[in-house]
């Protein structure tokens, strides 16, 4: 194919010489115009004077014209002859006096002239061409999208990634069999065919394949999963092959195949049998991985958030040998993700990036980037020439919380009622036993919520045990406690609604799941799919017995019952404290856990006389309307499963 390809310009081009040169020469003969006798000037002057010439056309020095007798001729007249005009007027001779035509002009003419015969010639030559390579499909649907990324400019490498240790040593024998292969194959070994990247969004999988390129200094393929996939059958295949075929071309060279459960997906598994586009897709590329092509020095990373719909095919040794996690970020790894990125921002010299990963349990790398970025937002909105510890608090907050709700009208009777709501959050989680830190207070409205108390867990947490989840139980009971216990019952407003809904949902967890209910015991009840709500009818739908279904529902409300008690004994023997509390939340609005628990042993708050006024943020006089979504307790551990 190639060589027919290359005769096929070869003689394009020679066709296209062979054209020029005729009308080069069509155009000069037009243009000397060489016709007729040819005489010299002497004769032609003898033959005006005897009277036999007719008429003569004269262009500059050039003459030619006809006799009488209808013969042509030319001759050429020298430039200081003066008289020739008189001579020829004497003698009765017609005279045309022709303009000078430059040969460029006269090409140029020509050439468009030409022009709809050479572009019919084209277009014939173009479809002779798709006749003879009907392998070639129309419009390249079958060429690969895959974009070739080599090295111009700045590197990614292993520097640029942090939080990920472990996955980055995998990757750095991958990096070892690229630059060094001799190093293995004197010992037996073989480089990898695939890396499967497994992670949940935003944990930096596709930094970490952008970082196996830059350090090993290879071409680097990058597509989507979704970029094979068309509604035409087979396109997907042909594009698997024009990949591989462009990746030999560069190897050694690393393929990325972002999102491939797009087209990874198990086979068999959706409508239209076997032969549809995506399966066949599949198979090619499971032929292209390890069939009985030589792939030698194309390495395939892939990435995935969902491993689980991926084809047994797919994942056996020799296709993708290495299948590493690429988990979410622990403390320490936030910690360096956040220096990361906070290298390139200038910051004040009280930001601790310490006190920040400790804040935020659960965030992805791609969440860390986006708080130092609002951070960076933030700082220049105040037009200021650093990033400050504030700035970052905030961001932090608009992340997990959303933005502060300016807009809102809340009236003193809301108010209030938030604040005792928040102060009964905080007080339980400082009476508590395994009760993580109080970092913060607020009742300024944030996302669909009028205040919440904010926990700073002092590191990450794996497990937890049955007193701490019980705590946990209390802690959301305090809210709608403190409502009842200051208002009356009558007066309990909706405000818990989250509250309960995540007190109901441990619970449940708790018995179903953890095996935490000497009554039910260590017994898996329902899946992960499944839900056990409160009822018999929900146990019927789950497989289980109704004397099984009325035990949980006995045992979760036990453990609601008995986290509402609690929080009830302890706010109604520390009232006191509660209503200094909510004072001074009503009266600041944020109050930081340090000053917590220093009003809860009888200190003032010691601010400066400027406190309560709007601060740079609009963190205090905030208006707001309550809603059926109010305050709620953030504590911001990892999610229960």
């Amino acid at each position: 194919m190639k060589d027919f390809k290359n005769n096929f310009n070869s003689n394009i081009t020679k066709w296209i010489g062979v054209v020029f040169v005729i009308i080069m020469v069509y155009s000069l003969i037009d243009v000397v115009g060489v016709t007729g006798k040819k005489l010299i000037f002497s004769d032609f002057l003898n033959k005006v004077a005897n009277k036999e010439v007719k008429e003569v056309n004269i262009r500059g020095n050039n003459i030619d014209g006809i006799f009488y007798s209808g013969e042509s001729f030319v001759t050429l007249a020298p430039k200081e002859y003066s008289q020739l005009v008189d001579d020829l007027r004497s003698n009765d001779v017609k005279i045309n006096i022709m303009p000078l035509e430059s040969t460029l002009g006269s090409i140029v003419g020509v050439l468009f002239s030409w022009f709809p015969v050479l572009l019919l010639v084209g277009v014939w030559m173009y479809f002779m061409k798709s006749m003879q390579n009907p392998g070639e499909k129309a419009m390249g649907f079958g060429k690969s999208k895959a974009k070739l990324t080599q090295d111009h400019g700045k590197k990614i490498t292993f520097a640029d990634v942090a939080g990920v240790d472990e996955a980055k040593e995998e990757l750095k024998e991958v990096v070892d069999f690229l630059k060094n292969p001799a190093k293995f194959s004197k010992l037996g070994g073989k480089i990898p065919k695939g890396c499967l990247l497994i992670g949940s969004p935003g944990t930096g999988k596709t930094l970490l394949a952008k970082a196996v390129a830059g350090e090993a200094g290879v071409p680097f393929f990058t597509i989507s999963g979704s970029d094979f996939v068309e509604m035409f059958v087979g396109v997907g295949a042909s594009r698997v092959r024009d990949m591989f075929v462009q990746a030999k071309k560069h190897a050694p060279c690393i393929v990325f195949i972002d999102e491939i459960d797009a087209v990874g997906r198990h086979r068999g598994a959706g409508l239209g049998g076997g032969n549809d586009e995506r399966e066949q897709t599949l198979n090619q590329l499971l032929v292209e991985m390890d069939g009985f092509a030589d792939n030698q020095g194309i390495i395939v990373v892939a990435a995935t958030n969902r491993p689980d719909v991926l084809d047994p095919a797919l994942l056996r040794p020799g296709r993708f040998d290495r299948q590493i996690t690429v988990p979410i970020p622990d403390v320490r790894g936030r910690e360096q993700i956040l220096q990361v990125h906070i290298k390139n921002v200038p910051t004040a010299p009280d930001v601790n990036v310490s006190i920040i990963a400790r804040g935020t349990p659960g965030f992805s790398g791609a969440d860390l980037a986006n708080l130092i970025n609002e951070a960076a937002l933030a700082a220049a909105r105040l037009d200021r020439n650093v990033v400050t510890m504030e700035e970052l608090e905030h961001a932090k907050d608009k992340v997990m919380m959303g933005a502060e709700r300016r807009s809102m009208v809340m009236s003193e009777t809301e108010k209030e009622i938030t604040a005792y709501h928040e102060g009964g959050h905080a007080l339980i989680g400082l009476s508590m036993p395994e009760s993580d830190p109080i970092h913060k207070a607020t009742i300024i409205p944030r996302g669909r919520a009028l205040g919440m108390v904010m926990q700073l867990p002092e590191g990450d947490r794996l497990s937890y045990s049955k007193q701490r989840l019980e705590t946990k139980l209390a802690i959301l009971m305090g809210g709608r406690v403190a409502e009842e216990v200051i208002f009356g019952k009558e007066k309990v407003t909706t405000g818990a609604s989250n509250d309960i809904k995540v007190a109901t949902e441990i619970a449940r967890n708790m018995v179903t799941k953890w095996g935490l209910s000497d009554e039910i015991g260590p017994i898996m009840i329902g899946n992960d799919k499944e839900e056990v709500f409160l009822g018999y009818s929900a146990g019927k739908e789950s497989g289980i017995s109704d004397q099984l279904a009325e035990k949980v529902d006995h045992e979760i409300n036990k453990l609601l019952t008995h986290a509402y008690s609690t929080a009830q004994d302890i706010v109604t023997k520390n009232k006191d404290k509660l209503h200094n509390l909510a004072k001074q939340l009503i009266k600041y609005e944020t109050l930081t856990g340090e000053e917590i628990q220093g009003l809860l042993v009888g200190k003032e708050i010691n601010r400066s006389s400027d406190i309560n006024k709007s601060s740079d943020f609009g963190t205090s006089s905030i208006p707001s309307s309550r809603s059926d979504t109010s305050g709620s307790v953030v504590s911001q551990d990892v999610k229960y499963t």
